[in-house]
């Protein structure tokens, strides 16, 4: 009588060894069927897709987004200086920006292209353009009118008013750098440095004048301080 051999007994010696191992696979196969034969290659390919596109693989670098341009801004005028005109004046076909309340210097120039305008100034009766001219005449006749157009002029004749602070700072430079060099000539016996600065003091007054005259922008910016500050000073009579 053979002996009983376990299922698990490996021996291949055993006879029945082929036969029980066939019996064993036949009923793991049962309780784990194959695919059936109807899914095709096709849906497993797409299955396989859809995996794919849910789970992306972190080597696969993202698609490129080129960045989005900046959308171009309106102008917009920069104000020249708190005291003064635009240093980037708008185009002659935009209309430049209402002044407000709490800047009466936002524009005290006129537009480029535009002719020196002749109107009559408030309260003095003088055409505008003679009137931002008097202030940079040399040998002191700016220095009175200065005053003049200051205490009289209203605030919101802006340009006739900025012109008139303006030239009265200068026309007061002029006169400190006269006294300090008539002070040096005085200690040296040399007059040479006062006469060069009474001649470039009416060189630059002059040019000045002309260029106001011409209705081109022109700002002192060492003077800007001291010309708001006599216009502050200096108010029109009520």
């Amino acid at each position: 009588m053979p002996e009983k051999r376990s299922k698990y007994d490996t021996d291949p010696l055993d006879p029945d060894y082929a036969r029980r191992a066939e019996e064993a696979f036949g009923r793991a196969g049962e309780t784990d069927p194959l695919p059936p034969a109807s899914v095709t290659e096709e849906q497993t390919r797409r299955l396989d897709d859809r995996v794919t596109d849910s789970y992306p693989s972190v080597f696969v670098p993202p698609a490129y987004t080129p960045p989005r341009a900046p959308e171009p801004q309106p102008f917009r005028a920069q104000p020249f200086t708190s005291f003064g005109a635009g240093s980037h004046q708008p185009p002659a076909t935009s209309a430049p920006p209402p002044p407000g309340p709490s800047s009466p210097y936002q524009a005290p120039f006129r537009q480029p292209g535009d002719a020196p305008s002749t109107r009559p100034v408030t309260r003095l009766g003088l055409p505008e353009n003679i009137a931002n001219v008097l202030p940079y005449l040399p040998f002191y006749i700016g220095l009175v009118a200065s005053v003049i157009e200051l205490a009289v002029v209203p605030r919101n004749e802006t340009r006739t008013r900025f012109h008139a602070a303006q030239g009265l700072a200068l026309q007061l430079a002029v006169v400190a750098g006269s006294i300090i060099f008539q002070l040096v000539r005085f200690a040296t016996g040399s007059g040479f440095g006062r006469t060069v600065f009474s001649i470039a003091a009416l060189i630059f007054l002059i040019y000045s004048a002309v260029r106001v005259w011409h209705g081109k922008p022109h700002h002192i910016a060492p003077l800007e301080e001291p010309a708001r500050l006599l216009d502050e000073k200096i108010s029109p009579m009520k």
